[in-house]
C-alpha cells in the first residue's frame, strides 16, 4: 500500500492545465499524490485524456515517484501510478471533490482500493460547503444525461443492460 499526500497548495487541481503548470514548476515532491479532477463525463464534459501531464511527469524522472489520480482518461501509453476514471466523479458529487490540500490518501493497488483520511464529520462539512455548479443550454441537458465513467459514460438509459449483456 502507498500512502502519500496531496500536493494541492493554494489553489485546487481543477483541470489537467492547472496540475500540468505545478508539474512545469517541480510544485511537488516524490510521495505526493497530484489530483485532477471535474474531467470525467460530467465534469469535462467528455473525458479528456491525461496524456500531457503524464508526460511532464516522467520527463521529469518523477514518474515512479509520485501518484496521479484523476476521474479523467489516460491512454495505454501511460504508465507508473496513475489511477483514472474514478467514480464517482467530482462533478457528480464523488469523494474527489472533496479533497484539499494536504489530505492523507491511500492507494493500495492490488485491492483496486483508495481511501480518503478524512473523517466522516470533516467531509459532511466540505460536502455542504462546496460550490454548485451551473450550467445552462446543451451542456447542462448533457450533464443531466450522461451516466458515470464505469458504465460507459454513454447518454441512453440502456447503459447499464448493455453492459450487463457484454459481461456474459
Amino acid at each position: 500500500m502507498r500512502e502519500t499526500r496531496s500536493p494541492m497548495r493554494s489553489q485546487w487541481l481543477k483541470r489537467e492545465e492547472s496540475c500540468s503548470e505545478i508539474v512545469k514548476k517541480k510544485a511537488y515532491q516524490a510521495g505526493d499524490v497530484l489530483v485532477i479532477r471535474y474531467e470525467g463525463p460530467k465534469g469535462g464534459p467528455g473525458m479528456r485524456e491525461m496524456l500531457g501531464v503524464t508526460a511532464l511527469i516522467y520527463g521529469q524522472g518523477m514518474g515512479e515517484k509520485v501518484a496521479l489520480l484523476t476521474d479523467g482518461r489516460f491512454s495505454g501509453a501511460t504508465r507508473g501510478m496513475m489511477v483514472g476514471y474514478v467514480s464517482p466523479e467530482a462533478a457528480a458529487g464523488g469523494l474527489l471533490g472533496l479533497v484539499k490540500n494536504g489530505d492523507v490518501i491511500r492507494i493500495d493497488a492490488s485491492r483496486g482500493k483508495l481511501e480518503l483520511g478524512v473523517s466522516a464529520s470533516e467531509l459532511k462539512k466540505r460536502k455542504a460547503s462546496a460550490p454548485k455548479r451551473s450550467l445552462s443550454g446543451v451542456l447542462q441537458k448533457y450533464e443531466a444525461l450522461v451516466g458515470p465513467a464505469n458504465l460507459g459514460a454513454v447518454t441512453h438509459s440502456g447503459a447499464t443492460s448493455t453492459r450487463k449483456s457484454r459481461a456474459r
